[in-house]
């Protein structure tokens, strides 16, 4: 009897379209650099995307640092998903950055690579490739565009800083660090968010940035959020506004809005 429902179960199996044994939702990916595994996770939305899937970096901030390959999930980007993934049509890729490291150096490679490795899996479009992150990750994101400009469709800094901060250097040198990094980035579509009652960063590190991009001739829309401390992530990501401009973007036709 067992053999008999084990068969007809496999039989039953067999018969399912392949999206429907595709996994879904969150789940656990690891990535070896450098002779070392870092874990990861992977969203996958549960409806099927039709043609190409749009793919997204999300970068964290200080506080979901460490090696579990989970607490990057529980702030930011991710929460909203969890809300709303009717909104969030892609596959959303979440590294994290070891204890005390910032989104640079080997940390940045983990995040470079866990891209490229889900970009393999998923089959994922080549000319929708976005990057967002919150705070340090939303240096992060500054910095990865001003390393790599011709790797993503569209960049989202939320609570960023690109400047001289906290004792670190600027991201990009010269007398005028803003200007020397919207000119690498001027070609990309850019979405800003910072509250302007940050205790953290500095909502001048966003206005600073906003005019560099502007005076580059950048498309550049710029958020800045009454009375909002430094989890300007939350109203960042719940804004609407934001996935349908984000998808909008293609490298292989330009950007489509502002």
């Amino acid at each position: 009897m067992t053999r008999w429902i084990l068969a007809l179960a496999a039989l039953f199996m067999l018969a399912l379209p392949a999206a429907a044994l595709a996994e879904t939702g969150f789940l656990d990916r690891t990535i070896k650099v450098d002779g070392k595994a870092y874990a990861y996770q992977v969203y996958v939305p549960r409806q099927p995307i039709a043609g190409a899937k749009p793919i997204i970096l999300a970068l964290h901030g200080a506080g979901e640092r460490g090696s579990d390959g989970l607490l990057q999930t529980e702030v930011g980007l991710a929460g909203a998903i969890r809300r709303h993934p009717e909104r969030w049509p892609a596959i959303v890729v979440f590294p994290q950055a070891p204890k005390d490291q910032l989104w640079m150096g080997l940390p940045a490679k983990v995040a470079l690579a866990a891209l490229a490795q889900s970009e393999r899996e998923f089959r994922t479009d080549p000319h929708r490739v976005y990057l967002a992150g919150l705070s340090m990750g939303g240096n992060g994101s500054w910095r990865l565009a001003y390393e790599n400009p011709d790797r993503w469709a569209a960049v989202v800094p939320v609570c960023a800083f690109a400047g001289s901060f906290r004792g670190l250097p600027p991201i990009a040198a010269g007398p005028d660090p803003y200007a020397a990094l919207a000119g690498k980035i001027s070609k990309l579509p850019i979405w800003i968010v910072h509250g302007d009652a940050d205790v953290v960063v500095p909502v001048d590190e966003s206005r600073k940035m906003a005019a560099a991009l502007k005076a580059a001739g950048a498309q550049v829309t710029y958020k800045e959020l009454p009375g909002v401390n430094h989890n300007s992530w939350d109203p960042a990501f719940a804004d609407e506004a934001l996935p349908q401009w984000l998808f909008q973007q293609s490298r292989k036709s330009g950007a489509k809005g502002r």
